[in-house]
This record gives C-alpha cells, structure tokens and sequence, in this order.
C-alpha cells in the first residue's frame, strides 16, 4: 500500500519520511504486468492510483517483452491426397503443426498470419504417380480465396516403372506479402486421377523416419512499415478509475512482462 498524508494531523517525522521519498523518486507510483498469453488481445492494470486523465507508461522489463520476435510456422501432413478430377483445384491440406508463434492453419488449408509482412513460403510434396506414362501437376497459390498471379508452378511426375511407382518432390520457395489475418491456401490439380500426394510411414532397413506427404515452412522476411516487435504495439487503449486495459497483438507466449508508471 502506498503511502499518504493525512489533510490534519501528520507529525513531522511521518511528513519527512514521505517527502523525503517523493524527493528520492520513491513515489510509489509503479507496478508490474505480465500480459495475458492463449492468444490474448488485451491486459487490464488494476490499481487504485490510476484515474481517468492518468498517464500510464510502460517499459519493457523482459527478454520476451523487449526482444524483436519474427513469426513462423513449420508444418506438416501425415495424409495420401488424392484428386477425383482432371479439372478441378484441390487446396493441399495441412494436418500437423510442429511449430508456429504468429502463424496458424484453419480450415485444415488455410494458413493464416496474425502479423502484416512479408513472408517467404517454402514447400516440399511428395507425389506419386501409379500410371506407366508420365503424368504433370501444377501447383500454386491463393491469396484469400484467389489465385495469386504468377505463382504457379508445373512438375512432371515419373512413369511407374515395373512395380515400382513414379516419385518426385516438389520443391518451391515463393515470397508474398500479406496483412494481419489474411491467409494463404496451396492448390493443385493433375493430368491424371492416378497422380496423388503420398504418405509413408516410417521404413526399415535401413530404418528410417516417415516421409509427410507435405512439409510447410513460413518464415516471417520484412515488416513492411510493420514493427518487428510484436510488443512494441502494446498501448493503454482505455482508463477508468482503478483500472487501465492494455492492447497489444495476439500473444501466444508468456513471460511479457512490463513495469508500469502512474502520472497524474
């Protein structure tokens, strides 16, 4: 509890020690917040100092709330996907996450980002083709629903040779630059029903690990006039006497924590 004069009656010694500490800069006028984490927007200050014309000041006074963070995602599939038509586009499904701070998948195709930028987006597939002549694949992306231009790519898919069946990765990098929860989708379509993305399990002898039917990278590259400190962002957005909510970015991790100052 801070301490105060009372309007009457305040010996001198209590009147010392106070203003003694007012002129040593130990106005008691501070606190400490760690933001709320699980995706949260907001953080409410409570305190019984803060008022409606207060300024509330806030200084980062941890590693994770003071340090720049580049979101990113690592993804996977653990899935055969197949298409039923020559002359359809199938979004590629991503069904594992391994990795992620800022970057999310929905509706099991869609990659969301929680942070405008730009952002370099690699991919490796592994298809199959089980046909004896060698079949093609295109693949490209979308951008919220639409196709971004010049994004596609065409692969070529081994004929089956003996038992054995045609196998390729494919493999891209491609940069594109997008706004808070904008997301992105990989599509694809084949010359033939008998091209599909393969998955296999993990194999013996030599052993060896599972092969993803799609390994997914998203790497956060430039802000593009967007701060590169997911934090940095944080601000007190409203104020009421008693209390003051902070907003910041979604925060996924724990630990941002801030002293604040009382004004006024």
């Amino acid at each position: 509890m801070f301490r105060t004069l009372p309007v009457f009656g305040a010996d001198s010694r209590t009147t010392a020690d106070i203003v003694n500490g007012i002129m040593n800069g130990k106005t008691n006028n501070t606190g400490i917040i760690e933001l709320n984490s699980g995706g949260a927007t907001s953080t409410t200050i409570v305190n019984e100092r803060i008022s409606f014309d207060s300024v509330v000041t806030l200084t980062p006074i941890s590693m994770t709330a003071a340090t720049s963070y580049y979101p990113y995602g690592s993804f996977q599939d653990l899935t055969d996907q197949t298409i039923a038509s020559t002359t359809t586009a199938y979004p590629i499904k991503i069904g594992v996450t391994d990795f992620a701070l800022g970057v999310q998948v929905q509706s099991s195709s869609q990659v969301q980002v929680s942070y405008s930028g730009l952002y370099n987006i690699q991919f490796s597939i592994q298809f199959l083709n089980t046909d004896s002549q060698i079949q093609d694949v295109s693949v490209w992306f979308r951008k919220n629903g639409v196709n971004v231009p010049g994004s596609n790519s065409e692969f070529s898919i081994n004929s089956k040779h003996g038992s054995i069946d045609g196998r390729l990765i494919a493999s891209l990098n491609f940069l594109l630059e997008l706004e808070k929860n904008d997301y992105f989708e990989i599509v694809w379509c084949g010359s033939n029903t008998t091209v599909s993305m393969q998955y296999l399990d993990d194999q013996i002898t030599p052993t060896r690990p599972a092969t993803p039917s799609i390994i997914l990278t998203v790497c956060y590259v430039s802000s593009n006039s967007f701060t590169t400190n997911l934090f940095s962002d944080a601000y007190i957005s409203s104020q009421t006497n008693g209390s003051a909510i902070i907003t910041h970015p979604e925060n996924t991790v724990s630990g941002v924590t801030y002293k604040y100052v009382i004004v006024g």
